[in-house]
């Protein structure tokens, strides 16, 4: 559980790299299909661990590509 990263931060963090506005990700949304790989996952975890998020690692974000299970995953509460 982090209190650093945010469910805004979360989802402003995966829009800016799939380019897109923050509103058009929905929790239950495969972000695969928004054009999410697995490079940019990578991306998305050393920032977040730059953030305090050290216990993530990529299977537990690529298993389940979905918004609100890796803002439940990162903050403990779902987005």
């Amino acid at each position: 559980m982090n209190q650093t990263l945010s469910p805004e931060r979360i989802r402003a963090d995966v829009a800016g790299l799939l380019d897109c506005d923050p509103a058009e990700l929905g929790p239950d949304d495969n972000l695969l299909d928004h054009g999410l790989d697995s490079v940019r996952i990578m991306m998305l975890i050393e920032r977040w661990r730059a953030a305090g998020a050290g216990a993530v690692e990529f299977p537990d974000l690529a298993e389940r590509p979905e918004l609100g299970h890796w803002t439940a995953l990162l903050t403990g509460r779902e987005a």
